[in-house]
């Protein structure tokens, strides 16, 4: 039997702060700098939100939508770059609030950057396939790091989206999936420290279009696919350019893209980029359409994916919050109280 999606849940913080007031701050020029990301704000964590608790909201709507009970869910993996502990897991948290387990039950936390979630995908696709489990979880959740002043602050974001893998009830079905990897260190985090670094050169080319490309290319050879087979596309997003220069190199039109491009409203959430593009995608998709989605994760890798959406889907998506919901739910605030959110400065009360 056919391996899919059975539910999926998303979850994005209402506070944003825009590319304008960071530029402010450090005597940028906001304009150029929105204009130059393709991204206008970003999406900030309350001062009690982390990726465990945006993790268990995005799965608590997946759970909803999928109407399964969580008892049976056999194995939860969540893939992100800022788990709250070093040491103790995110995944057994998640699992608990969602009454999963614990019985026969496996859990754990992925790094990959922003394909951790992805991979978290293909464990459970596996998984399911080999018939030791009915249903696994596999969510992408980040509270993304940018040091004060970096280029990476413009755009780091949060979110998180939560899919239900099974073989009964599917609204989506995965129809294969790809990946490719190599040692590109383009962006890195030691251990100990608070904010990553960037290789600068190596972000683009060698890095980001390498691998999503040669992603893409293999996936649709390996299914014998092409371009004109895919009603939309979405891939990992770091800013509003890159997916474009992406879809323009596979030649993939505009408006197959744009819908997905959720990094222009709330920057890049990492481990939940693709797979909240996806979800958006899901939001607006009719029965039997395709969708190509390609993760990607520095370090580096990507993982794609082709998805068939099936008669379910219109049954099931409207009965949790979608992608938009929570984009259009904001509050706007300034820059000290996002770094204050961010643990940029220190709360003395």
């Amino acid at each position: 039997m056919q391996v899919g999606i059975v539910g999926y849940g998303v979850y994005i913080p209402k506070f944003r702060i825009k590319v304008h007031e960071i530029a402010r701050v450090w005597n940028e020029d906001g304009e150029t700098m929105a204009k130059g990301l393709g991204v206008s704000e970003v999406s900030v964590p309350d001062l009690d939100e982390d990726t465990t608790t945006i993790a268990v909201e995005a799965a608590r709507n997946a759970i909803k939508q999928s109407g399964i009970d969580p008892r049976k869910i056999g194995a939860l993996y969540v893939g992100s770059e800022s788990h709250p502990y070093a040491v103790n897991p995110t995944a057994s948290t998640v699992a608990e609030a969602i009454s999963a387990g614990p019985g026969d039950f496996t859990c754990a936390d992925l790094e990959f950057a922003c394909k951790a979630g992805t991979a978290g995908i293909q464990m459970c696709m596996g998984m399911v396939a080999a018939g030791q489990i009915e249903y696994g979880v596999a969510i992408g959740s980040d509270c993304a790091q940018g040091r004060p002043g970096d280029a990476l602050e413009y755009s780091a974001s949060a979110g998180a989206c939560a899919l239900i893998l099974g073989q009964k009830g599917i609204i989506a079905e995965i129809e294969g999936t790809y990946s490719y990897s190599t040692d590109t260190p383009d962006f890195f985090r030691r251990e100990g420290e608070n904010f990553p670094s960037h290789g600068s050169r190596f972000t683009g080319k060698p890095a980001y279009f390498r691998h999503v490309l040669n992603g893409a290319t293999g996936l649709m050879t390996k299914l014998g696919l092409t371009v004109e087979d895919f009603d939309y596309a979405c891939f990992h997003s770091p800013n509003g350019k890159f997916p474009i220069i992406a879809a323009n190199t596979l030649k993939i039109p505009f408006e197959k893209v744009e819908p997905s491009l959720v990094v222009r409203a709330i920057g890049n959430t990492y481990s939940a980029s693709a797979m909240l593009s996806m979800a958006r995608l899901l939001d607006i998709c009719e029965p039997d359409q395709r969708i190509l989605m390609v993760a990607y994760g520095s370090g580096a890798g990507s993982d794609a994916f082709s998805l068939k959406t099936t008669d379910l889907l219109l049954e099931k998506r409207d009965q949790v919050p979608k992608v938009d919901d929570y984009v259009n739910n904001k509050v706007y605030i300034d820059y000290a109280i996002y770094a204050k959110h961010r643990g940029k400065i220190l709360d003395m009360t």
